[in-house]
């Protein structure tokens, strides 16, 4: 029998729309769309990079809480508001997760507000930190 934990933060959403944060199911740890609110003062940066950055805090305090790390993220989806921040916030993301390298979707659907400029959701695997990895390179 799977063990599964499911990780609520007293969002109001999270009620309203009857989700979870974060969902593990034994070692497989599926980490729902995250804004970048701060949780102590409630507030959105403005500026690109700081709300990537308070995104992937509040990913990455999800995923302490079932003992896992951003280094355990196998995938992520990257969601922009406005196709004309992508480079910015990809940019932050790449630094963020330099050395990770999980496979990565970014795209430019519409968010649940124009205050949200990026919302990530990501896939994780408790322990692949300590994995040994292989990377190839292929032509496509």
């Amino acid at each position: 029998m799977p063990k599964v934990v499911k990780v609520k933060t007293g969002n109001k959403f999270e009620e309203h729309g009857s989700y979870s944060r974060l969902v593990a199911v034994d070692n497989m740890i599926f980490v729902s769309n995250t804004a970048g609110r701060n949780p102590r003062t409630k507030e959105i940066p403005e500026d690109l990079a700081e709300q990537t950055h308070q995104v992937l805090d509040n990913i990455a305090a999800a995923l302490a809480s079932v003992d896992a790390t951003l280094e355990d993220v196998v995938s992520s989806r990257v969601y922009v508001q406005f196709p004309e921040h992508v480079e910015t916030i990809m940019e932050t993301y790449g630094n963020r997760m330099r050395g990770i390298n999980p496979a990565l979707t970014m795209t430019c659907p519409a968010l649940g507000s124009t205050t949200y400029k990026v919302e990530i959701d990501v896939v994780a695997i408790r322990g692949v930190r300590d994995a040994e990895v292989e990377e190839l390179m292929v032509s496509l």
